[in-house]
């Protein structure tokens, strides 16, 4: 009876499940990252079912005005009303609340104690200078940042690699050409330019986005570019030629999946550098509104409320339990995943 073979993704899942460290932190961080996508149904001030007076109303989706309810106003309700909860909760009424009852901008009018408010067991974590919640604003800053490096971590591989590849493959004067243009664009103040395109426009994720990735591919492309130029020689690569191959099908076939492993032990690189970004950004105030919920306003916020310390030190947690989790798992799948490896 001949063995199983083992195909080389399997046995690259086998190597990364071995990494105990690695393993884990994929867990964990899947398991935060899927609370922070579905975080309209862990922290919200809406409830997620009604039934009142013989009827179900759905508020997570739909706007119901305070006479619904018993109210007096044809405004849209705020169920953190002491009145509106009561109502909610006599003669056979029930809602269903999410986990946390506050959204990332909600404001506690009913609160009795005065901002920034200590934790406590209406707010978990805080509130900050404004009234809202500190937990809330967490969790949906946690995903603003995870999607924000994941966005631009995939844009910057992607062009960081054609461009390394398109170097490394055709060298000579190519290879010249290009590298002068990358020396001169990398050579541009991101700082500056960013300060000059934020004083134009109101501050916006997207202005971010676009001048991060426009510089954030130049440090892969280089080694993409030695790594195409050390295996372009190679026999297999020769081999290729000889068997009638194009070019792109040589670095797509050949060279790329040969050339990975720089790429893949620098992805979690640039993604925690992209998630550090966005949180200096926004410290300084360049990077999204005011109104988004994100790691740097909260520290910013911290700052300034010194004496605040729940502000400052929750989201301090977050953040480096965050990026402890990329690094190792990036550590991982880079051993997994190294064709070298056995």
């Amino acid at each position: 009876m001949s063995p199983v073979r083992v195909g080389p993704w399997r046995r690259a899942w086998r190597r990364f499940k071995a990494n105990r460290l690695g393993y884990w932190s994929l867990l964990v961080f899947g398991a935060m990252f899927v609370v922070s996508l579905f975080a309209e149904v862990v922290s919200n001030d809406r409830p997620l079912l009604v039934h009142y007076d013989g009827q179900f109303y759905f508020p997570i989706v739909r706007d119901y005005p305070e006479t619904a309810f018993g109210g007096d106003f044809n405004t849209p309700t705020d169920y953190l009303d002491p009145f509106v909860r009561q109502r909610l909760s006599h003669g056979g009424n029930w809602a269903l609340f999410t986990l946390n009852h506050y959204a990332p901008n909600t404001l506690n009018y009913f609160s009795g104690l005065p901002n920034p408010a200590p934790p406590s067991a209406e707010n978990w974590l805080g509130t900050d200078e404004k009234g809202r919640d500190v937990l809330a604003r967490l969790i949906y800053g946690f995903r603003v940042s995870v999607l924000f490096g994941l966005a631009l971590t995939f844009v910057g591989t992607l062009l960081g690699i054609a461009f390394g590849a398109i170097q490394g493959y055709f060298a000579g004067k190519v290879d010249l050409f290009m590298q002068r243009v990358i020396e001169v664009w990398g050579a541009m103040p991101e700082l500056y330019l960013l300060l000059i395109v934020v004083s134009m426009f109101e501050p916006s994720i997207w202005i971010l986005f676009v001048v991060l990735s426009v510089f954030g591919w130049i440090g892969l492309s280089d080694y993409v570019r030695a790594e195409f130029l050390r295996n372009r020689n190679l026999e297999y690569v020769t081999a290729a030629r000889a068997m009638g191959l194009t070019d792109w099908q040589i670095i797509r076939r050949h060279l790329l999946p040969n050339s990975m492993t720089a790429v893949i032990a620098f992805l979690p690189f640039r993604k925690t550098a992209a998630i550090l970004a966005l949180t200096a950004f926004d410290f300084l105030g360049l990077g999204v509104p005011p109104s988004t919920p994100s790691l740097g306003e909260l520290l910013a916020q911290g700052k300034a409320n010194l004496d605040a310390w729940w502000i400052s030190l929750f989201t301090f947690f977050t953040l480096v339990a965050l990026l402890m989790l990329l690094v190792f798992i990036g550590e991982a799948l880079r051993n997994a995943l190294d064709p070298r490896a056995q």
